[in-house]
């Protein structure tokens, strides 16, 4: 028919007109319905980084893979650092360290806003933050994976139990300090409360899914089509940035021709990437270089392996555990002889290995406290939204992690000092909203003696009535979180206290089990 006849010619017209715009010059590469038109050319591979970003303006929300120092397109943010656009609203899930990655170009005061679950030891991020230079929406860091991965799929937002009954969730977190910074008192911008709904009488909030005008990823080798490759841990949030942004930008180790890479190990397909460049050169710095001396002794203070020694007591064979950073990450090496658990880390890896020796020390395998890490036979790789639907699923049996203060019904503070000090909540509002077990391992006391098993917590939450068993220097505790709060149980006591100890050092009244046991008793 006619009609069918001009419809095919239309169609034809439209191919042939995206085909054209295709080779049209890098410099009309601005709008949105070119970018994607663009990705038809045959390659898609660009002489180098600079121009790879030529056309990011002021004002452009960028997001930017990579975890700490692993994984970031290094090369790229030099180049957006050299072109000099600000007022950038950064999505990253940290900003790496003062002096390195998109640490350059809060230097360089380009950035506006940044959208990030974990602060960490990047001191200018805390500092440019408490002085009131810097917006800064924190966010749960399984949140921030799926609402990249969301905005991605074209879903505008989900329901998560992430952060519910916290700051969070009721839009009392900071986002920006007036002029002063936190010490002047004055708030410029707060966060907006969450829309929250109950299913199956839980309470969830809801998150709206993120996009960015670009992304700026980094991978290990690509063809020129643009399908990506990961090596080890370096995949983590790249492949969630680069499904969220309009204009994909992706620096490579290796370029190599299509047909070169097997469908089977593509990672990413091309769909998502409009633009490939060879890095010029690698740094690849490592934050925490952490070697085995392998000789097999670990040195830890009398006070603290007993807690770990206490903790590795709780892990039996088979289990998938996710250790949190500081002291948790020491319970492995002390569990039972023939107990074979794997641990998850949330920046991507199933079944982490011992600390390398030097000649194995790879920065591209990391764990999520930045330490490099070796593998096991049977461990695997992914993307931190992966990680976290492993998280937020309930697929992780147990989490061991720190803690600023536990209250006498189980709620969790251990991630900001409001106007003091800002660390992050980084993974840890998700894994104690799973239906994980969740042990503390903490000192008993803070500084000067002050207590952090509290009636009820001072900071802001981690998680509302979360924790299930706390493990310290006194004693072991046992808390109530569903059904109407009751005191917490003292069930296991240190070999070196009395009872009368444990009830001054302790800030909420609690029960005494019969018979009360003694820690590492048998």
């Amino acid at each position: 028919p006619a009609a069918l006849t001009a419809l095919r010619g239309g169609l034809r017209a439209s191919a042939a007109a995206r085909r054209s715009a295709a080779v049209a010059p890098a410099a009309r590469q601005g709008l949105v319905v070119f970018a994607r038109a663009a990705s038809s050319s045959s390659s898609k591979v660009v002489a180098s980084v600079d121009e790879a970003v030529a056309d990011i303006r002021d004002g452009s929300t960028l997001c930017v893979g990579g975890f700490g120092l692993c994984g970031i397109p290094e090369n790229l943010l030099a180049a957006v650092k050299r072109k000099g656009v600000k007022g950038l609203t950064a999505v990253s899930n940290n900003a790496g360290v003062d002096d390195f990655g998109l640490g350059l170009l809060l230097q360089s005061k380009q950035i506006k806003r940044m959208i990030s679950s974990y602060v960490g030891e990047n001191k200018l991020f805390e500092q440019l933050y408490l002085g009131g230079e810097l917006e800064v929406e924190l966010t749960p860091q399984g949140t921030l994976a799926e609402r990249l991965r969301a905005g991605g799929a074209g879903i505008p937002a989900f329901f998560t139990r992430t952060a519910y009954g916290t700051i969070i969730h009721e839009g009392k977190n900071v986002i920006k300090y007036g002029p002063g910074g936190a010490k002047g008192g004055e708030v410029e911008i707060m966060s907006q409360p969450r829309e929250a709904r109950q299913f199956n009488g839980r309470g969830y909030v809801m998150e709206e899914a993120i996009t960015g005008d670009y992304a700026l990823v980094k991978a290990w080798k690509a063809d020129e089509r643009g399908n990506l490759v990961w090596r080890g841990t370096a995949r983590n949030f790249n492949p969630d940035c680069a499904r969220a942004g309009k204009i994909c930008i992706a620096e490579v180790e290796e370029i190599v021709p299509v047909g070169a890479l097997s469908p089977e190990e593509i990672h990413l397909p091309g769909i998502y990437v409009q633009r490939v460049v060879k890095g010029e050169s690698y740094e690849k710095r490592i934050e925490k270089k952490t070697m085995s001396s392998g000789a097999g002794d670990i040195k830890v203070d009398p006070r603290r392996e007993l807690i770990i020694r206490r903790a590795a007591q709780e892990l039996t064979d088979g289990m998938y555990v996710n250790l949190g950073i500081g002291m948790p990450t020491l319970v492995s090496n002390y569990t039972q002889p023939g107990v074979r658990i794997e641990l998850q880390s949330e920046n991507g890896l199933l079944g982490i290995g011992p600390y390398p020796t030097e000649n194995q020390v790879d920065a591209d395998m990391i764990n999520a406290g930045k330490e490099t890490i070796t593998t096991i036979p049977g461990s695997s790789t992914f993307s931190s939204s992966d990680s976290f639907a492993m998280i937020r699923g309930s697929h992780v049996d147990v989490t061991i992690l720190g803690a600023m203060e536990v209250a006498a019904n189980g709620d969790l503070a251990n991630w900001i000092i409001p106007g003091k000090m800002v660390k992050g909540m980084g993974g840890a509002m998700d894994l104690v909203s799973s239906d994980s077990r969740v042990l503390v391992v903490m000192e008993h006391l803070a500084k000067g003696g002050k207590h952090k098993l509290k009636q009820t917590c001072g900071l802001p939450l981690t998680g509302s009535r979360v924790v299930d068993r706390c493990i310290t220097e006194f004693g072991v505790f046992d808390f109530v979180t569903h059904g109407p709060e009751a005191p917490p149980t003292l069930v296991e006591i240190a070999p070196d206290t009395t009872l009368d100890a444990v009830r001054e050092a302790t800030g909420f009244e609690f029960r005494v089990a019969d018979p009360l046991r003694t820690m590492l008793a048998n």
